[in-house]
């Protein structure tokens, strides 16, 4: 009912900076939340950075200064801007959406991931 299609993952240096974006679409009738998880091999998810609706963000430690999370709500897009990479942020990204269908019932979905991988 809902997909998420990520991009903009890949291999750059340490220092170094991408972009991921994601987008949703289906029967979305409005969304609450998105926000980017990621997880190292042989470790748990973890959340990266969150937005809310009226603006509301919140970041990881690891990240805060060096990651910035954006949204466009007329095309059900979020971003996440990262900067200064280091070899430590090399995982798979994962973008996840709550909000409600247009039946009214809430949602949440993931994204399939996108491999960033940081070399240093």
């Amino acid at each position: 009912q809902v997909q998420l299609v990520e991009s903009g993952g890949g291999l750059v240096q340490d220092g170094g900076s991408l972009r991921l974006s994601c987008t949703a679409s289906g029967v979305i009738l409005s969304i609450y939340a998105m926000s980017w998880y990621r997880q190292a091999p042989g470790r748990q998810r973890e959340l990266v950075a969150r937005s809310q609706n009226f603006g509301t963000t919140m970041y990881a430690d690891s990240v805060k200064g060096r990651f910035t999370i954006s949204r466009d709500n007329t095309k059900n897009s979020v971003y996440l801007e990262m900067n200064s990479l280091k070899p430590e942020d090399t995982a798979v990204y994962y973008c996840y959406a709550q909000g409600f269908l247009t039946t009214g019932r809430s949602f949440d979905y993931w994204g399939q991931g996108t491999q960033v991988t940081v070399s240093s």
